[in-house]
């Protein structure tokens, strides 16, 4: 079979992943393909007073000692999204012996920027301090998101104002982990994103690459080649050269057979085909 043949193939298989994904419940049919007896959840742990302030914890059935830690944030605009609809995210995880946490946060109308920042932060701290109780190592703590969760994830990471308001700073964290993230997208063009922050008066202090320094955690960034709704030469490319340019540690991947929601997706064990984007967040947290 020749290359051309199998990338058209693999292109015409990710169209009929991305379409099924985009139909109703598309999560569920995920979840609903998601093994779960290898892994052990505690659910509903509140980090804050605030109904969407809960956040989930998966862990290896099998754990080893002092185990790594990732706190993930979904994306969805700031404006939509549960934890819930990532259990395959949690056991992909916990599949690679990372005790995972996956947080609600308060979304739009609700709340505008930064105070899905606010729970963020919230969040990491509480994983920070109970983390241990899980079997999870607090010095081997990581942020990860997707979409505006990987948004959330870099502030989290290049701005100490938010971890700093719950004790921590930057320097606690190993690492961060970036799927499709907007790092860079003012102004904004998407009409549901402009109230989020404030258009057209949004502050340029909103944008993760206005924050790159020297003294940052290493971060990996991922991205779908083609991706139609997060530019991934701005947005991906900028922000990994921007932190090269710093010092900083990156390691940088694009696919050619995901879109901006199956990369996401591609950690669940129906669609790993897609990209190694679990080999590469394995590598990365377990170095």
């Amino acid at each position: 079979m020749s290359k051309v043949f199998k990338r058209v193939v693999g292109l015409a298989c990710a169209g009929v992943m991305g379409w099924l994904l985009s139909a109703c419940s598309p999560v569920r049919m995920l979840n609903g393909l998601t093994p779960t007896r290898s892994f052990e959840k505690t659910s509903d742990i509140a980090y804050g007073s605030d109904p969407r302030q809960t956040l989930d914890v998966y862990r290896s059935k099998d754990p080893a000692p002092g185990a790594p830690v990732v706190v993930f944030f979904y994306g969805g605009s700031w404006n939509s999204g549960s934890r819930a609809d990532y259990l395959f995210v949690g056991e992909a995880l916990a599949s690679r012996g990372i005790t995972t946490v996956i947080a609600d946060y308060r979304l739009y109308p609700q709340v505008r920027y930064p105070e899905f920042l606010v729970d963020g932060a919230q969040a990491v701290g509480w994983t920070y301090r109970h983390v241990a109780e899980y079997g999870g190592n607090p010095q081997r703590l990581y942020v990860m998101g997707h979409s505006a969760g990987a948004y959330n994830a870099a502030m989290l990471a290049l701005d100490p104002q938010w971890l700093q308001a719950v004790g921590m700073s930057p320097d606690n964290l190993r690492g961060w982990i970036g799927l499709a993230g907007p790092y860079d997208f003012l102004p904004i063009k998407d009409e549901a994103v402009r109230p989020v922050f404030f258009y057209p008066d949004s502050p340029p202090e909103s944008q993760p690459i206005n924050h790159v320094s020297r003294g940052a955690p290493p971060a990996l960034l991922m991205a779908a080649e083609t991706d139609t709704l997060v530019n991934p030469t701005r947005n991906t490319g900028g922000l990994a050269s921007a932190l090269r340019e710093a010092g900083v540690p990156v390691d940088e991947f694009y696919f050619s057979r995901t879109s901006h929601v199956t990369l996401v997706a591609a950690l669940s064990r129906p669609l790993r085909w897609l990209a190694p984007v679990l080999d590469h967040v394995s590598g990365f947290v377990n170095h």
